[in-house]
């Protein structure tokens, strides 16, 4: 079994997605210290200026505050309420796109909803995103598992306790602490992520294609093809995953 994690993304952008569709089970990493400008409250969308974040406020914490202890700050008045300000975002530049309104209903209830934990809300996201791409792959959260150790030792913990043969690790940060001969030792294969990101048709053309934007970029542009855009090459650890299974 191949097991991937990453820890939990507010609208998630395509690569993310990449890795957990690669996986046998992914989990999200909620109990790790939470980071500042990081992806956990904030994503881009593309607006008719370009690229742009969109940003869920937290309250003030304590630095060693985790990801799953951190709440959000709703004290703006009504009219400026970061909910109803992110959906007149979305609405205002994504609304004559090809497919937005074929998800503006489950999106809009989102965001009408009251929201207190992150961590909740970045997971309805991420859900909604399971659906609509039809990502099967269970998901598991950290916080669960009583997870022991740093950084490689905690991903041979994971492991060890969800029975997986092999980390799925993606390209960035994880290349700078993970230590691929330690995980061999535990009996436990490294593979790297490779992804290539996708180009598809976009609004605003004249502003060129952007990458690394929220989910809904794709899902708003592409309808129902968007997970053939999404995963439009063949599987490349589907024989890997055969081997191990």
């Amino acid at each position: 079994m191949i097991v991937a994690a990453h820890q939990p993304s507010y609208l998630p952008w395509l690569g993310y997605l990449d890795k957990m569709a690669k996986s046998d089970l992914f989990v999200v990493m909620d109990d790790l210290q939470y980071e500042a400008q990081n992806f956990q409250n904030r994503q881009r969308v593309k607006l008719h200026s370009g690229a742009a974040w969109l940003t869920v406020p937290l309250e003030r914490g304590a630095q060693a505050d985790l990801i799953c202890d951190k709440r959000i700050d709703n004290s703006g008045s009504p009219k400026q309420h970061w909910q109803r300000r992110t959906w007149m975002t979305i609405e205002m530049n994504y609304r004559r796109a090809p497919y937005f309104d074929r998800y503006a209903g489950a999106l809009r209830e989102v965001y009408a909803r009251p929201w207190t934990s992150l961590v909740e809300l970045d997971m309805t996201l991420l859900d909604l995103a399971r659906t609509w791409l039809e990502i099967k792959v269970p998901i598991v959260r950290s916080s669960s598992l009583d997870l022991k150790g740093q950084k490689t030792d905690r991903i041979i913990d994971l492991c060890k306790k969800v029975g997986a043969r092999a980390y799925l690790s993606g390209s960035g940060g994880s290349t700078g602490y993970l230590d691929v001969e330690q995980m061999g030792r535990s009996g436990i294969g490294v593979i790297w992520q490779h992804f290539d990101h996708p180009r598809y048709p976009q609004r605003y053309a004249e502003r060129g294609f952007c990458s690394h934007l929220a989910f809904l970029d794709l899902l708003f542009n592409c309808g129902e093809q968007s997970r053939d855009v999404l995963f439009d090459r063949s599987h490349p650890l589907r024989a890997f995953q055969q081997e191990v299974a």
